[in-house]
């Protein structure tokens, strides 16, 4: 089973792909994470890739669409995967396609997480993440029990994404807007597409997600 989760920055994506990769056995497929890795290790296309991102632009298709292929070629997709953050236009919608056509694949569901624009730059410009383990927090939703320390490893030291300011998400809410909303159009002509309201407590959006899913 391969899935779509569509939605603005900061939607709830990532929280929830996590869920219904444990549930379904499938494996996200964070293009976001796939990139900041790349910056991570300092490769030419990491280091192309950095300023894009932090700027809260989009990287070009092609490379985005290769970094997928090769991935979705490895033995733990067998069993599926789920894309987050991508496609975010029409053209990248097509070019996913054509690459999955290729392979004999298919999407088989859309999901579209929709969420409120001032509540996206809350929820995102107070995010942090456990250097250790990677496990995330909110400096207001999702505060660690003891301040200061993981729940999951005990560690202290926590990391910011350079792109999590106010600014930088409103750029992001507005490509977003201008470029990846039309795809939902996109996939609801091809009858694929669900909505869930990403504004909902994260239990009750992952079960619309399975009860969507079946």
């Amino acid at each position: 089973m391969n899935l779509i989760l569509l939605g603005p920055p900061g939607a709830g994506k990532g929280t929830q792909a996590k869920r219904l990769e444990d549930v379904y056995g499938i494996v996200q497929l964070s293009t976001g994470d796939m990139l900041r890795a790349e910056v991570d290790s300092g490769s030419e296309l990491g280091k192309q890739a950095k300023g894009i991102m932090e700027a809260g632009d989009l990287v070009p298709d092609a490379l985005i669409i290769d970094m997928i292929s090769g991935r979705i070629d490895l033995d733990d997709c067998k069993q599926g995967f789920i894309l987050d953050g991508f496609p975010r236009t029409v053209p990248q919608a097509d070019a996913l396609g054509s690459m999955l056509t290729d392979k004999g694949l298919q999407i088989d569901h859309v999901i579209a997480i929709e969420a409120d624009s001032e509540a996206v730059v809350a929820r995102v410009t107070g995010r942090y993440t456990c250097s250790e383990c990677g496990s995330g927090y909110h400096d207001e939703f999702q505060k660690p029990v003891k301040d200061g320390i993981c729940d999951k490893c005990g560690s202290s030291d926590f990391t910011r994404r350079a792109d999590d300011n106010a600014e930088t998400v409103r750029n992001r809410l507005s490509a977003y807007e201008e470029q990846t909303a039309p795809i939902i159009a996109y996939y609801g002509e091809k009858g694929i597409l669900k909505t869930v309201d990403g504004m909902a407590d994260i239990d009750v959006v992952t079960a619309k997600l399975k009860e969507v899913i079946g």
